[in-house]
């Protein structure tokens, strides 16, 4: 069975060095970019989404323009208004919480979709559901209360694309099922450590999970323990480490 898996894998999910990670789906062709920190961009069927977008413009000076941009929470590692304006957004909308509609909505007005916990859209044949992404325990003064930012899964034709956001060792995450692809975060102290990420990940078993969003107050997380812990829990998925902060 695992021989069978492994196969499997290799043949939906193929790798290039130094090119987007690409997946097969019932649609055509993903491609998956990891950009920086928690930024990402996704290429499929004709269509740019950015997730996050943060790092500097150079970061982005090699993909089209955004058709569509997915925004997790309020903090400026998230909601970055400077990189914001330095993108061309012509065309283009904004699926967010309401939270971070409040902050934009004077300048981005009517590009903006507000989605909240649990709520769908269906965005050019892609589905986006919004996920719970928050801290515990649940506190009055925690830095990401329930319900004000969204994680995000993506259908891209017959594959799930789950985000995190910034989040902890939520039920929510654990519940999540046929999740083909991952960003998890890791980093304290605003979301979770490796050990809290890695048990998720290996109870709610994506076939392929990327550590993102990964630096804190301590420096960057080990993301080599993450992939140990994974593997030894359930080496059914295939954990993928990139340069995030190359």
């Amino acid at each position: 069975m695992k021989t069978l898996l492994t196969i499997f894998t290799l043949l939906v999910f193929s790798m290039v060095s130094g090119q987007p990670d690409l997946v097969t789906t019932s649609e055509g062709e993903l491609k998956i970019n990891p950009v920086h920190h928690g930024s990402i961009v996704f290429e499929f069927d004709g269509k740019t989404i950015y997730v996050d977008p943060h790092g500097g413009i150079e970061r982005y000076t090699s993909f089209a323009k955004p058709d569509l941009i997915l925004i997790t929470d309020i903090h400026g590692d998230h909601m970055n208004k400077g990189m914001l304006e330095a993108l061309d957004t012509k065309g283009a909308k904004i699926i967010t919480a309401q939270a971070v509609a409040d902050q934009l909505r004077d300048i981005y007005g009517d590009k903006i979709i507000v989605i909240d916990n649990d709520e769908k859209v269906d965005w050019s044949g892609i589905q986006i559901t919004a996920i719970p992404m928050y801290n515990l325990p649940e506190t009055e003064d925690s830095r990401h209360p329930k319900g004000r930012g969204n994680g995000y899964i993506l259908t891209f034709g017959d594959k799930q694309v789950y985000v995190s956001g910034d989040t902890e060792d939520i039920p929510e995450m654990r519940s999540l099922k046929n999740i083909d692809v991952a960003f998890v975060c890791m980093n304290l102290p605003y979301t979770m450590d490796v050990d809290q990420a890695a048990s998720a990940v290996i109870e709610f078993s994506p076939k392929v999970v990327y550590p993102y969003h990964y630096r804190g107050q301590g420096g960057l997380s080990d993301v080599d323990k993450f992939k140990k812990l994974v593997n030894k829990g359930n080496d059914e998925v295939e954990v993928r480490l990139r340069g995030w902060y190359d």
